[in-house]
């Protein structure tokens, strides 16, 4: 794996995890039942956003080690999900036709 792909790989699974984590454990203001005026109830009440993203970093991290040790070891490879190859000219049909020119 080149240096690009394993920061693309990192940099992929970092927003999905951020997406995932973001809204865990959050507090909104409706919860706490104190509305600022002027903001939505859905508004949250302390946002530690530093903290957030240390912990997505963490998990990133675990994740991608997993992913790049699994992609490095031979165990999956990438061919296996390269579809143009497996269905572009020159591969084999799925459904061949009878050789006697019938429906079948």
């Amino acid at each position: 794996m080149a240096v690009t792909s394993a920061l693309v790989l990192f940099a992929v699974i970092w927003f999905m995890v951020m997406f995932i984590m973001l809204p865990i454990g959050m507090r909104t203001q409706g919860d706490e039942g104190e509305v600022v005026p002027g903001t939505m109830k859905s508004s949250p009440v302390n946002l530690n956003i530093k903290r957030k993203m240390w912990q997505v970093t963490g998990v990133t991290v675990a994740l991608w080690a997993i992913t790049s040790g699994i992609i490095l070891s031979g165990w999956i490879s990438v061919s296996d999900f390269d579809l143009f190859s497996r269905f572009g000219p020159g591969s084999s049909p799925v459904f061949e036709a009878p050789a006697d020119g019938t429906d079948g």
